[in-house]
C-alpha cells in the first residue's frame, strides 16, 4: 500500500488528519504539499487534507477520524 497524504502548508486541519492517522497507526505515508503545484492546487483546492492510495486511486478525503482511517486502509 502506497499512501499520499496531500496537504498545505500552515494548514490547521492537516495538522488533525496527522493526528487521525496516528491513532490509526497508519503506516508510513508520503506528505505532499500542493502549495505551488497548479495541476494539485486545480485537482484539490480546499479539499486537502486527502489520503491517497497510489495504486488503487482511492480517496479518503476530510474530515476523516481514526476509525475511517483504518476502515480505508481495510479495503
Amino acid at each position: 500500500m502506497e499512501l499520499i497524504l496531500y496537504q498545505r502548508d500552515d494548514c490547521h486541519l492537516c495538522e488533525q488528519a496527522l493526528d487521525a492517522l496516528a491513532a490509526a497507526r497508519a503506516p508510513a505515508f508520503a506528505s505532499h504539499f500542493i502549495d505551488g503545484d497548479p495541476a494539485l492546487e486545480a485537482h484539490y483546492g480546499l479539499r486537502v487534507p486527502v489520503l491517497h492510495e497510489a495504486r488503487s486511486g482511492r480517496e479518503l478525503g476530510w474530515p476523516f477520524t481514526a476509525e475511517d482511517v483504518r476502515r480505508f486502509l481495510a479495503g
